[in-house]
């Protein structure tokens, strides 16, 4: 993006992965950066990069470090992946109240383009979707399995809906759109493929489950980041506002196998990669009842879930989105990236096959309650039922 006379972008939740990473791309183009986060980036800062600490919920905050920024690209959230989504209060303050605050604050400051990084679970429930598009209506807000999808639905229709509000202190009109991601991979993510190492240490990577031909999206990192910087010039006169009160669909070319897709990452650590497959609604109850004892135990033993039951759809039914009016109207053009390079990165880090012991125990004694909790349940429901 080229810089009209010293351009201001802010990013919230720039102190997470992506945030931070698209911030340095930006200033990598000449354009003022600033992260807004509750917490610092993990990564240094480059020369350029202004952070400044604060918290969504407050809209005063939100409003002091809007000021004099042409642009906001909205990336915060809470309750992504496992225990977090099981958080419903501090979800619903910072994906839909903190939203509101951006919205508000634009308007207040003068702001005119919001980009809003969404996801694909707006639309997405648990049903088979193959080649959808913008077309498709939002799923019920009753029926996601999960806090985060429901609330980023709640906030994308805020979003879409301020495009074209008045603003405050300045002529003109806020232009807004939001950008729907798939789940996101890269040298370096701080969330997902962690996670996922920590299982596959434990000993717990231990079976499949779903449709042996189940195909789904990823995004990688700098894809993802290309997008955001698109839509941003998107929302200019210089554009024609093209993207002005419209959700895109961000993903890379082509769907792939959840499973398959992340073979080479665990293979290439060291780890033997499973064959044996559960079916599906097996492990979706187990989701559901570990959810269940979370919620019951959770003010004495706050424990991480192997799975919820929103991970279970999202990684075990297919589900996979067209690009083509992101390449149309954003230019959006995804370029090829491999697991198996994204497996470097984290072998020169020092991960990579190192089981011991006493890593299982906490896995364990939550599989053990999980268990006790499920017996427990057979045996009180017919009592309740008789």
């Amino acid at each position: 993006m080229s810089p009209s006379p010293r351009e201001t972008i802010v990013i919230t939740g720039g102190g997470g992965y992506f945030g931070h990473r698209l911030g340095c791309r930006l200033s990598e183009q000449g354009i003022d950066v600033v992260l807004f986060d509750i917490r610092r980036p993990a990564q240094n800062l480059p020369d350029g990069i202004r952070f400044i600490e604060g918290d969504i919920r407050s809209f005063s905050v939100v409003e002091d470090a809007l000021t004099n920024a042409s642009c906001v690209i909205h990336t915060a959230s809470y309750g992504m992946s496992g225990r977090e989504q099981l958080q419903t209060k501090l979800i619903e303050e910072v994906n839909v109240k903190g939203t509101e605050n951006v919205i508000r604050a634009c308007l207040s400051t003068g702001v005119p383009r919001l980009v809003y990084t969404s996801t694909f679970n707006v639309v997405f429930g648990g049903q088979t979707i193959r080649n959808g598009d913008e077309t498709m209506e939002y799923l019920p807000l009753h029926r996601h399995a999960d806090n985060y999808s429901r609330t980023k639905a709640m906030a994308e229709m805020k979003v879409l809906k301020a495009n074209g509000l008045e603003l405050t202190n300045k002529s003109g009109y806020l232009r807004t759109c939001a950008l729907r991601s798939a789940g996101i991979y890269g040298p370096g993510e701080q969330r997902h493929l962690p996670r996922i190492i920590k299982t596959v240490d434990q000993g717990l990577f231990m079976f499949l489950y779903g449709d042996h031909h189940n195909q789904v999206q990823f995004v990688h990192v700098d894809n993802l980041v290309s997008a955001h910087i698109l839509a941003a010039k998107a929302l200019t006169e210089q554009k024609s506002h093209i993207a002005a009160g419209k959700p895109y669909f961000i993903a890379d070319r082509h769907p792939v196998d959840n499973f398959e897709f992340l073979r080479p990452f665990i293979e290439g650590l060291g780890y033997k990669y499973p064959t044996f497959r559960l079916p599906l609604f097996f492990v979706y109850l187990m989701a559901y009842l570990t959810e269940w004892l979370h919620f019951l135990i959770r003010p004495f033993y706050n424990f991480q879930p192997l799975l919820t039951r929103a991970e279970v759809y999202k990684t075990g039914v297919t589900h996979y989105f067209n690009l083509d009016k992101a390449k149309k109207e954003l230019g959006y053009n995804p370029k090829p990236f491999l697991m198996s390079e994204v497996t470097q990165w984290y072998r020169a880090q020092g991960y990579g096959q190192r089981v011991t012991k006493g890593k299982s125990n906490n896995f364990l004694w939550d599989l053990l309650l999980c268990l006790l909790f499920i017996v427990a349940l057979l045996a009180w429901f017919p009592r309740m039922v008789g």
